[in-house]
């Protein structure tokens, strides 16, 4: 095989023994790798309506064909298991340096099962496969842990890990690789805690062999001149980072403020990327072998939230900032940081903290059960909230639980801005209907990172679609939920893949990527194979969500009944009803959302 090492790391933490299988070719072939991969092996060996928090849930790492390759931002990894938080299917993705030397230790995948009676972690040095005991680390922040482990085996290992939040088991405890990057979403941190597992740490210098080398090695170059051109030209995205989005998003009408009761925050100015890089940016940040550096190392010099570290990006911006009505920066890069350090996904984290903000601002949880005054702008507040839930301190036990189930237990459900229980990122679907559309049909509940038709709606890539119409929406979801799952699969990062290895033109097929999938491995892909492949992952885990009870595909009260009050959306609620019938029609699926029979067999699922 190229591209595939072919085999799998399979890790019993019951009973604390490992094996190495080998994976079928033709399942690489079908599911691509990565996320498709791990998808197939989750399908076929865990009980949808398992409980994630239980033994018999697996978690699945997946390295894709074109990670640990020359492809620009070859650098990607996928945590694929059943998520406590949503109930459905989890698949984070994190870049960083971690999913390179995960997949030179020679294995495409590491499949955890069961639970560690005490606290441990699994070193995986090529042939050397061992698990460790964690004590010593159990407890430990992120930072401090990685420092541990590196200090413990090799300055070149690499780790990916969890912090208390993720010990606790609160429910957007993310898993954190190299300090700085997170396989974030869905509480994919909470089942590595629930198997008692703290860490991983990787070793290797087994590079997956490639069908073409030279022939990889001169695309590879050359897309990466591509990326280097636009660079020279001033692109925002290496000047600022996601920081330069909210005055994109703010302009719009769509910057989630005061959780989602507003689509404008009056102090975007505070918070965007020109004030970051005026007052705290040391200098952009790549992954490995990316030529982009969207990252931000940042120091806040002096003063109460003093430190060093990376961050924030826009996601963060919208969540711990506008979200929660926080317009001091430091304060916000300080937040930044501590989800970091206790392995905290910021989305689900700002966008609980902003819901307890209502909650309280409307009187329906008292200060005396929050234990403070907990008012939208409150930084200080909303610091001491993050310390809390992943301590599950407190108030905190209810934060952990994330906004969907805090709003219930307090009564008022409607206050809640979730699909499928998963908070909602930075995009208010009622000024921008296409994303209204992907966050009801996610199959990991709300999400960008499943499919962002914000790319055409907000940002003009490749094409500039009118975010007010929901007219061919449902093709354009469609074409970027599959498209996401492709590149999740392949081991790229989406910032580079939908810029700058896809077709600039929407309608026609990625053929360079294809291009890459072929002198990676040989197999001699079509653009229309590999997006069928594509559709068949996502169907893949249509199929597990739909089995494991998930089966509404909705917005929250806010988005369909609160049109909002500001900005050029002005007005406007989703407009779900006009788009999810062709949705689902294109999909090959039935009225209820079901995929076919035809459909199924067409895929061969």
């Amino acid at each position: 095989m190229y591209g595939w090492h072919g085999r799998l790391l399979r890790i019993n933490l019951t009973t604390q023994t490992t094996s190495i299988e080998d994976i079928d070719p033709q399942v690489c072939r079908d599911f691509i790798g990565g996320r498709g991969v791990a998808m197939y092996y989750l399908s076929k060996e865990v009980d949808p309506t398992v409980d994630p928090l239980a033994p018999e849930n697996k978690m699945i790492f997946a390295a894709g064909p074109l990670t640990a390759t020359p492809a620009p931002t070859g650098n990607r990894y996928m945590v694929v298991t059943k998520s406590p938080l949503t109930g459905a299917v989890a698949h984070s993705n994190s870049g960083g340096e971690f999913p390179t030397w995960m997949k030179r230790t020679g294995f495409d995948l590491f499949i955890f099962e069961g639970r560690a009676e005490s606290p441990m972690y699994l070193l995986v040095n090529e042939d050397q496969v061992e698990l460790r005991p964690a004590g010593h680390l159990w407890g430990k922040d992120t930072h401090e842990t990685t420092d541990l482990l590196k200090a413990e085996h090799s300055d070149e290992a690499r780790v990916a890990c969890i912090g208390p939040a993720g010990e606790n088991l609160a429910l957007m405890a993310a898993i954190i690789n190299d300090k700085h990057r997170a396989a974030a979403r869905s509480g994919v941190g909470a089942v590595m805690g629930s198997k008692n597992l703290k860490a991983v740490v990787a070793l290797g210098t087994k590079n997956p062999p490639l069908h073409d080398a030279e022939g990889m090695r001169s695309l590879s170059v050359d897309t990466s001149k591509n990326v280097g051109a636009d660079v020279k030209k001033g692109s925002n995205m290496r000047t600022y980072g996601t920081s330069y989005v909210p005055a994109v998003t703010n302009t719009l009408g769509i910057f989630p403020t005061y959780n989602f009761q507003q689509g404008t925050f009056e102090h975007t100015d505070k918070i965007d990327g020109e004030a970051l890089k005026n007052q705290y940016l040391i200098r952009p940040t790549p992954c490995y072998r990316c030529p982009l550096s969207c990252g931000r190392l940042t120091e806040v010099p002096d003063g109460p939230y003093k430190g060093k570290g990376e961050g924030p990006e826009y996601e963060t911006i919208s969540s711990l900032g506008s979200g929660c009505g926080v317009s001091d920066l430091a304060a916000l890069i300080k937040a930044n940081y501590l989800c970091n350090e206790y392995g905290m996904d910021t989305i689900g984290t700002g966008m609980t903290i902003a819901a307890a903000m209502e909650l309280y601002e409307k009187g329906y949880v008292p200060e005396d059960v929050v234990g403070m005054s907990l008012k939208f702008g409150d930084h200080d507040a909303m610091i001491a909230m993050i310390r809390k839930m992943a301590y599950r301190e407190g108030f905190g036990d209810d934060l952990a639980q994330g906004s969907y189930r805090l709003c219930e237990k307090y009564g008022h459900p409607e206050i809640a801005v979730t699909t499928r229980k998963q908070e909602f990122p930075g995009y208010d679907p009622r000024g921008s209907q296409g994303m209204g559309l992907l966050y009801a049909t996610s199959n990991k509940g709300a999400s960008h990172m499943e499919g962002d038709v914000a790319y055409e709606e907000v940002f003009g890539v490749p094409v500039k679609e009118n975010p007010l119409t929901t007219e061919g929406k449902a093709e354009l979801v469609k074409h970027f939920e599959d498209s996401f799952a492709l590149i999740d699969s392949a081991g790229l990062c989406v910032f580079v893949a939908l810029r700058y290895v896809f077709s600039k033109e929407r309608k026609i097929w990625p053929e360079r990527l294809t291009e890459m999938m072929n002198l990676t491995t040989g197999i001699g892909y079509t653009p229309e194979e590999i997006m069928k492949s594509a559709e068949r992952i996502y169907n893949i885990e249509r199929m597990f969500l739909l089995k494991a009870g998930s089966t509404e595909d909705t917005l929250p009260y806010r988005m369909l009944h609160e049109p909002l009050p500001d900005g050029p959306a002005a007005g406007r609620v989703v407009e779900l009803d006009k788009m999810l019938p062709e949705f689902y029609q294109l999909r090959g699926w039935d009225a209820q959302g079901w995929p076919t029979k035809e459909k199924l067999a067409e895929l061969g699922l």
